[in-house]
């Protein structure tokens, strides 16, 4: 039996994540949002590392781990608040992909950070948070 030569690029496909799987990271000072939003990261297969405060956030940025989407909760308060921390992620990483979980749509958030994607918090959970994710990596939603 002969066997056909598979390259790279069929053996590896590129995917975002790479070998790490998806990785998200999810920020929020609601400590049950942050928890319920990781669930269903797991739930699906993805990786899920979460963060109370917006500092924390940009340590994991800044330390080069792998992040393919991030899930602020716009109400996040602090020195680097949801809008804040958007701006001076987007400045580290340019092509980090961002959702703000927000009560309210008209959000300062979205105007400092145009292909944003913001949902309403209540959306961002169950099942939604999964397709969500999915839909902003597949470029579906911008």
């Amino acid at each position: 039996m002969g066997s056909a030569a598979v390259g790279p690029a069929e053996r590896f496909p590129s995917v975002a994540g790479g070998c790490y799987r998806i990785q998200v990271l999810v920020v929020g000072h609601n400590k049950r949002w942050r928890d319920e939003a990781a669930a269903q990261v797991h739930r699906v297969g993805f990786q899920a590392t979460v963060c109370d405060r917006g500092v924390d956030a940009m340590t994991v940025l800044a330390l080069g781990l792998p992040v393919d989407i991030m899930i602020i909760d716009a109400a996040l308060k602090g020195n680097l608040c949801g809008a804040r921390l958007a701006v001076e992620a987007r400045e580290l990483r340019p092509n980090l992909r961002i959702v703000f979980a927000s009560d309210d749509l008209d959000d300062e958030a979205a105007d400092l950070i145009p292909d944003a994607l913001t949902i309403e918090r209540d959306r961002l959970t169950g099942g939604e948070m999964v397709g969500t994710v999915r839909d902003v990596l597949s470029g579906r939603l911008s």
